[in-house]
Order: structure tokens, then sequence, then C-alpha cells
């Protein structure tokens, strides 16, 4: 394996990390059309509450205009959200084309009726990765909640 070849894999690693912790960066700023433009044009996001292989998704959003409403519906109401990602990991990697993994703790504060909550979940993406015009951007997202636990929060 020559060294260009190795340094290119290494930026290209380096760049798909980049871009997950991006996107969660922009939910924690409210930054919802930026997250949508991390997405290809046709992007999808499908959200499973159980293994894909074994369940039907429960939201599937298709092009940037509706990933942005999708997450818009989703986190706008969130006074602030705090996005944890853990490890990563790129599974295939050939040209433009790349496929991953990887893990995320998100915390979300409601706030209703004066009642502050915090709704703690535990996330996996599985990722399907594009290089477009030189830029690593997600093809597919599939969203996997594994755990939700929601409590009040103390003040």
């Amino acid at each position: 394996m020559s060294s260009e070849v190795s340094l290119q894999q290494f930026a290209d690693r380096y760049a798909l990390r980049d871009l997950v912790d991006a996107y969660a960066r922009r939910a924690d700023v409210s930054d919802y059309k930026g997250q949508a433009a991390l997405y290809t044009e046709n992007g999808r996001v499908a959200v499973y509450t159980a293994d894909p292989s074994k369940s039907e998704p429960v939201q599937v959003l298709t092009g940037r205009d509706e990933i942005e409403s999708g997450i818009t519906a989703t986190l706008q109401d969130f006074e602030q959200t705090f996005h944890f990602n853990g490890q990563s990991t790129v599974l295939t990697l050939s040209g433009d084309q790349a496929m991953g993994e990887s893990y995320c703790i998100a915390h979300m504060v409601a706030n209703a009726a004066g009642e502050r909550t915090l709704t703690a979940m535990t996330i996996r993406y599985r990722d399907t990765f594009a290089r477009v015009d030189g830029r690593w951007l997600f093809a597919e997202r599939l969203l996997i909640v594994g755990f939700t636990e929601q409590r009040p929060l103390a003040a």
C-alpha cells in the first residue's frame, strides 16, 4: 500500500468523524438547517425504536427540506440539548462511498409549564456516506434508539 493511499484513507476517516461530530454540534446550537445540509440532496433518515432488521422505522425523512422540518419538529421544543458522541467506526471505505456506525448519548431539557424535565437517550447510528464534490455527506442515516429515560430535572 502506498503512503498516498494511506494518507487519503486517514484523511477520509478523519473527515467522516468530523461529519458525525458536526451533526451533533449543530443539533446542540439549534442549527437545524445546517444539520440538514450535512446530507446529500436526496439524503434519508430512518428512525427505529428496535433493531432495523426486525422492525419498521417509526419515521422516515427524505431530502434536505424534509429532514430539516423533521429535525426542527423534534428538537425545537427543548430549551437545551447536549449530544455526546462515543465510538465511531468506519466499517467500509471505498472511493467516494463509506459505511459506519457511531454511538451517541443525547440529553434534552424541556420546560413545560415551569416544570423542567431531562430526557436521556442512547442512540446508535448506522450511516451510509457519500463524497459529493470533494465533501463527505450523509447519504442515509439510520437512527436506532436504545433506551430512553425521562425524569424531573432538579433546579
